[in-house]
């Protein structure tokens, strides 16, 4: 039995005209709001006094400045009883929720811009759905509910099979077949007081993509959607003010939609309210199966000790394990860069540009890595590090952006002679890196949260940004390998924690550049470091809390204010 409490807040956005956060394109703006956004928690506390607090936002993404005024924000009011490490804030993906919300540039360039209006309803409600679920903890019993979709159930392809069939750990399937190759498991945490079911918390990962960028209202999309019908149905059911949480488990490489011959033209079929209608029914095949798993009596009782384990890595330079690696003895990340299919975008939920225009584009990124390499030796001999070091981490990548060193295509983001029709992202850094508003600050998060949440015999991975569904599983079997046996029977995975990088994808996978790869950026290694680090960080776990020695002290720099400035958004713009 543990003392558990849920609570739930909309976020309230009062600045219609900006474009949203997911597809990276301008002119998707929200000029109202469809569905109500949510901030929802739950809070679980063990006889220790040990809390653990998960919220999950109707967003687009997590970022450092969100989780630190969380943060900020829950000391203040919680003193020494609130732990951060405990803290888990993850966001359920969807594509039509505020952007503007992160210090960091890049993913903020469409908006444009920093929108601190947007930050601070995302802070409040955040803190008042935690709040609310730290004041009304009671009783409460907690279970265990897992189950598959049946392949026949249309609720989740893979968007990227070649990639997948890379791998030599997973089964290979035909184009036909692209359902099949991903996780179709749904984990559902149940909350019940008196034996009737409460609150819940869904694990199932596919994309919040059902509404495209040619829309321009907010709306929680299909998680969203899924939320709202098991509360309608609780409520049905006579509870008062029941929480259902449906967060990401691996969606990187997972689309809400039919992937196959034809699949492309199958899309676009579906146009405005069509959209909505759609994510209503994968909303609605999400909430069914949560709902089926919650009634058919077949969960294990959690019980045991809440534990929790944070810790933050710097990628622009992590040395992976060779076990992890390949084999590989100097298998490191290197400074963050995109790749010519980031911009090229996926081929049904997000195009972006055009296919000639990426093979040009494409082109010229080779043509500057051989520039590079055949006259290494004219270089300084920093920059021949550098270019060594870039090259071997980023392996096949095509460099379109070299984020970390805010270049493009090899030239400086400042005077960039490179014509703004190429994409509205690379026009935007030019104008900012004009400004000056780019000098000392990272285009993207670059010091990466690593968490690990322990509920009894069920530990529960906490990853920043996107993973694939074979990077993912790889993640989990680094972690069993050193948890299970050691009180932990389990180990389950959510995505889209604490902070927002991109993509992680396995090296097998990174080698064939699709979308998920040209947004890995910190190149093919990028998830044995992962692994690495959860490892270690679970190796803490196992140790009573005064002998850890994991770091828990590195945070993300602060970006200078006067850059922030520079990059906070007035107005909408056209």
């Amino acid at each position: 039995m543990y003392q558990a409490g849920w609570g739930k807040q909309e976020i309230i956005v009062t600045h219609p005209g900006y474009a949203m956060h997911g597809f990276g394109m301008p002119h998707h703006r929200a000029t109202a709001q469809r569905s109500p956004l949510h901030a929802r928690a739950l809070v679980l506390g063990d006889d220790a006094s040990k809390s653990l607090v998960f919220c999950c936002l109707d967003l687009g993404y997590v970022t450092w400045s969100m989780r630190k005024g969380v943060v900020a924000r829950l000391e203040a009011e919680l003193g020494a009883s609130f732990d951060e490490a405990a803290l888990v804030l993850t966001c359920t993906h969807t594509h039509s929720g505020p952007g503007g919300c992160a210090h960091e540039a890049m993913y903020n360039l469409v908006t444009p811009g920093f929108v601190p209006a947007h930050l601070e309803a995302v802070i409040t409600a955040a803190v008042s759905a935690i709040l609310q679920a730290w004041r009304s903890r009671a009783a409460t019993m907690l279970g265990l509910a897992q189950g598959s979709f049946a392949e026949q159930v249309p609720v989740a392809w893979n968007r990227s099979l070649k990639a997948w069939n890379r791998n030599p750990d997973v089964p290979h399937y035909p184009i036909s077949q692209t359902q099949c190759a991903l996780n179709r498991r749904m984990d559902v945490l149940n909350f019940r007081r008196d034996g009737e079911l409460q609150a819940m918390l869904s694990l199932f990962g596919v994309h919040a993509t059902c509404l495209g960028s040619g829309l321009h209202s907010y709306d929680g999309d299909n998680k969203g959607y899924a939320a709202r019908q098991v509360e309608q149905q609780l409520e049905a059911d006579g509870i008062r003010q029941p929480v259902a949480i449906f967060a990401q488990a691996t969606a990187g490489d997972v689309s809400p939609y039919y992937h196959g011959p034809g699949d492309l033209k199958r899309r676009r079929k579906l146009v405005g309210e069509a959209e909505y209608a759609y994510a209503e029914q994968n909303g609605r095949r999400q909430s069914e199966r949560a709902l089926s798993l919650a009634a058919d009596g077949q969960e294990t009782a959690l019980s045991g000790h809440i534990d929790a384990v944070l810790t933050y890595l710097d990628f622009n330079a992590q040395k992976a394990d060779p076990k992890f690696a390949n084999g590989e003895a100097e298998a490191w990340t290197s400074e963050p860069c995109h790749g010519v299919a980031f911009i090229a975008g996926t081929p049904v939920d997000g195009l972006g540009i055009s296919k000639p225009l990426a093979a040009v584009v494409s082109r010229l990124a080779w043509a500057v890595k051989k520039y590079r390499m055949d006259h290494m030796d004219g270089f300084p001999p920093e920059e021949q590090a550098y270019l060594r070091r870039l090259y071997a981490a980023q392996g096949p990548k095509a460099i379109v952006m070299e984020t970390g060193r805010k270049r493009v295509l090899g030239q400086a983001m400042k005077g960039l002679r490179l014509p703004d029709l190429v994409d509205p992202i690379i026009a935007e850094m030019k104008r900012l890196a004009n400004l000056g508003a780019l000098d000392k600050s990272e285009m993207v998060p670059t010091v990466l949260p690593l968490q690990i949440v322990r509920i009894g015999t069920l530990a529960l991975v906490c990853c920043p940004g996107e993973f694939t569904t074979t990077a993912g599983r790889r993640v989990v079997q680094a972690v069993e390998a050193v948890l299970l046996g050691q009180g932990v029977e389990q180990v389950l995975i959510c995505t889209y924690c604490n902070e927002y990088m991109g993509y992680v994808t396995t090296q097998e996978e990174y080698q064939v550049q699709a979308y998920e790869g040209g947004h890995t950026i910190f190149g093919q290694w990028t998830l044995a470091a992962f692994q690495t680090g959860f490892e270690r960080l679970a190796g803490e776990l196992l140790r009573e809390d005064s002998r850890r020695q994991h770091d828990r002290q590195t945070r993300p720099a602060p970006v200078p204010e006067d850059e922030l400035a520079l990059r906070t958004a007035d107005g909408p713009r056209h």
